[in-house]
């Protein structure tokens, strides 16, 4: 069992890091099994916070207006991460959020990790569903605010524990850091048609330009768009 990792977990306005973004980042550094830090930041996104997401996180607009922004909170992150190993539930979500966003903020991010999700469809073949919470309820593992970064990322240290407890010695390949690997996509700008109808669009709402139409990407105008039609800004 690995004695020193760094145990994570993202919050994010949905699920594609390509177009969403982060809201919460939490994690915890372990050290001789114990845990030594604790991570836990907000971070204030460009878009607006869904009804949807509130209700799975209990995260609201009021609670991130007035975080810190990507680049402070992922700087500071990375730094916290240093080179550990990364143990998360379906790292590969959290890692490719946490990754894009280091890149659109000129910063490296490549590191090792193991998943969680990975060992329980491996050791629990038969278990219905190996979410957080239908493993923990299982392995009667505590986590009082689920759906919350850094609570998710205690309990998934909590469950890593478990695991390798009960069957690292006869799976110990499943047990063994992988290289964790997200390609980002390529940035499509937005067409001449998407721009003018965006401006168009909002001239109309009397809303003011804030962007280039030099470096705007089709998924971002097409975010705006769907917001001033869907009567956010």
């Amino acid at each position: 069992m690995l004695k020193s990792y760094i145990a994570f977990d993202v919050e994010t306005t949905g699920l594609n890091p390509e177009e969403n973004e982060i809201i919460e980042i939490g994690a915890l550094k372990v050290r001789g099994g114990k845990v030594q830090e604790r991570f836990m930041e907000f971070i204030r996104p460009e878009e607006m916070i869904s009804s949807a997401i509130t209700r799975l996180t209990g995260i609201t607009n009021e609670m991130v207006e007035n975080a810190r922004g990507r680049g402070e909170v992922i700087s500071e992150f990375l730094e916290f991460c240093g080179d550990d190993i990364l143990i998360g539930h379906n790292v590969i979500f959290d890692y490719s959020f946490v990754k894009v966003s280091a890149l659109a903020e000129g910063l490296f991010f490549e590191r090792a990790g193991i998943d969680t999700l990975k060992i329980a469809r491996k050791v629990h073949k038969d278990m219905e569903s190996k979410s957080l919470g239908n493993l923990c309820n299982y392995y009667n593992i505590e986590n009082n605010a689920a759906h919350r970064a850094y609570h998710d990322a205690l309990a998934t240290a909590k469950l890593y524990q478990t695991l390798s407890h009960y069957f690292e010695e006869k799976e110990p390949k499943l047990f063994q850091p992988v290289q964790l690997n997200y390609k980002q996509k390529k940035v499509v700008p937005a067409s001449q048609k998407q721009i003018e109808f965006l401006k168009r669009l909002m001239r109309n709402h009397g809303l003011e330009v804030t962007w280039s139409p030099e470096t705007i990407t089709k998924n971002e105008a097409s975010k705006l768009i769907d917001n001033i039609l869907n009567g956010g800004k």
